[in-house]
């Protein structure tokens, strides 16, 4: 779909601004009322989901130059899709796609973000969307003896992704997840230094056509290596696999499971065992791309009815992140002995953004860390000593915030923490 087609939900926001917050039944006071980290940080309407669907009617009719102030209300945007799950508590419309259709058509009229074209670059160069060398791409697998899945038939696949592979303070979640499989006998493979970067990134960061031709050639290679179970550390390659892939046709019978998924089944079916303890009270940080975005994507084909209400034939159900990953991840770590899970006021589909989507991190480094600051801040108030998470990207912004406020909250990825009680 393009802009155009969302156009009855763009004239249909009634500027209620619900959008910026945490609905009101599922509020836990005024100190983490927001969701959005947008209109929070720089508390304009424009930066609202409210008010970028009344930009993107503005460019459909011409309203509007891509000017640098348009520019900047576009990127600073982590897409995370808070502002679209709030307003669909209350109404059956879009605000998340039609966002991203606006950033679609800058990319498509050539108002881009320098650093988001450097990012796109090395994608297009390298084949990763995160700055290394694609030699290198299998380092942090060295000494764990698992087969190359591309020269070998393996049960499952295990797919690291760009932010692991070329970050050795990351290393240790996936080390810690393919360990853990080995030990309960699972056949695993990796792609090591021919893993494919999932470009689930280039879709949000507005570069669709750069997607879809990276995603279909992905989803070749899969089908030639035979890929029948792909398990995940990456909330985003979750996202782009199980949703993206499935959104544009390119998915097939390739089943997608996150690691906080597959690990968890182990545990029930006895094959691992969480046995040391593992004295900590913890939080869990719900990704974006896990939760709200992780839902399995839903298919509909039919027509708007002419009306003063929205009519559907044949009726069509809205994604509203409802049937994100939420509870495997919390399953398993009360499953660890010692381990106290406390929650944060936001959570699940109203979780507050890390601050690493949308291609922040890259072309506004500075929201990036203010937004994963919030959120330790927000932890700190539960009386954790430690975040779980289950994303590289919020891993790694949550962690270098932490170290920043000076405090003593740690972060970890959830395998890692599983890791602590097993091997």
């Amino acid at each position: 779909m393009a802009l155009e087609d969302y156009r009855v939900d763009m004239e249909g926001c009634c500027k209620c601004s619900i959008c910026r917050f945490v609905p009101m039944e599922k509020i836990n006071g005024k100190a983490h009322s927001y969701v959005c980290p947008s209109v929070s940080r720089f508390n304009f309407n424009a930066y609202s989901g409210g008010g970028r669907l009344a930009m993107g009617l503005a460019i459909l009719d011409k309203r509007v130059d891509y000017d640098d102030t348009l520019l900047k209300i576009v990127y600073d945007c982590q897409l995370c899709g808070a502002c679209d799950v709030s307003c669909k508590y209350a109404n059956d419309m879009d605000v998340l796609e039609p966002i991203n259709e606006v950033r679609i058509r800058c990319v498509e009229a050539g108002q881009t973000a320098p650093a988001l074209d450097k990012t796109i670059a090395c994608l297009e160069k390298q084949g990763t969307m995160a700055p290394g060398s694609r030699t290198g791409r299998g380092n942090w697998a060295e000494g764990l003896d698992v087969p190359d899945y591309t020269k070998t038939d393996t049960e499952v696949v295990f797919h690291a992704g760009c932010r692991i592979c070329f970050d050795p303070a990351l290393w240790p979640s996936a080390q810690a997840a393919v360990r853990l499989m080995k030990q309960a006998g699972v056949n695993v493979g990796i792609g090591a230094g021919n893993e494919p970067c999932c470009t689930g990134r280039a879709y949000h960061m507005g570069y669709k056509e750069v997607f879809l031709k990276h995603a279909t050639m992905v989803a070749e290679l899969f089908k030639a290596s035979r890929v029948k179970t792909l398990v995940t550390g990456c909330a985003e390659c979750y996202h782009a696999f199980n949703v993206l892939y499935d959104k544009f046709g390119v998915k097939g019978d390739l089943q997608v499971v996150h690691v906080s998924q597959y690990l968890g089944q182990l545990i029930k079916e006895g094959k691992l065992t969480p046995a040391k303890n593992v004295s900590r009270t913890v939080t869990y940080q719900d990704p974006c791309h896990l939760g709200r975005l992780g839902e399995p994507y839903i298919h509909w084909k039919g027509r708007e009815l002419p009306g003063p209400s929205r009519i559907f034939d044949p009726p069509r159900e809205f994604m509203r992140g409802t049937y994100g990953v939420y509870e495997p991840p919390r399953e398993l770590l009360k499953s660890i002995p010692g381990v106290r899970l406390v929650e944060m006021d936001r959570v699940k589909e109203y979780a507050w953004c890390c601050g690493a989507g949308g291609g922040v991190r890259e072309s506004n480094p500075e929201f990036a860390d203010w937004s994963a600051a919030a959120r330790i801040q927000e932890a700190e108030t539960t009386g954790a000593d430690a975040i779980v998470t289950a994303c590289p990207g919020c891993q790694h912004g949550l962690a270098a915030a932490a170290r920043k406020e000076g405090g003593a909250m740690q972060v970890y990825d959830i395998a890692e923490i599983l890791g602590q009680s097993i091997l």
